[in-house]
């Protein structure tokens, strides 16, 4: 697969956005307590340009410094109307940088696209991103 632009919304449509995303790339499942919460699945939008918002008057943003940490490694964005979780920003350099996390459940996507996209369970939790968590289908 390739990169294509995909667009998504929060549930109200307060939050329009569309993202340019190789969904062949695969997602990604953590279970650091922040994600384990809200049982976050991101696929990535890597560049600065790479999502942009089309409809934003709904948009709220929360950032977590996990514990350990010096400051937060990604911004949360969320509609302060219906509470939706939309996409996230971060910079990380082998993401290439500046980099958008958006959420799959986001996407306008019919559902045979959403079950083919391929899963990284990741274990934040313990700081390792680069392993499995011991129980992966839990998260």
């Amino acid at each position: 697969m390739s990169v294509e632009t995909y667009q998504g919304s929060c549930h109200c449509g307060a939050i329009r956005f569309e993202a340019d995303i190789d969904l062949a790339e695969s997602s990604n499942r953590c279970n650091c307590s922040y994600c384990a919460k809200v049982r976050a699945w991101f696929v990535f939008a890597k560049g600065p340009q790479r999502l942009r918002l089309l409809h934003g008057e709904g948009v709220s943003e929360y950032r977590w410094t996990p514990p350990g940490e010096a400051e937060p490694h990604l911004t949360f964005t969320f509609c302060r109307t219906c509470g939706v979780r939309t996409f996230a920003k971060g910079h990380l350099e082998h993401l290439g940088g500046v980099f958008h996390a958006v959420s799959v459940p986001t996407l306008d996507l019919p559902p045979e696209k959403v079950a083919a996209i391929p899963v990284n369970y990741l274990n934040g939790r313990e700081g390792r991103y680069d392993q499995e968590p011991p129980f992966p289908q839990a998260i």
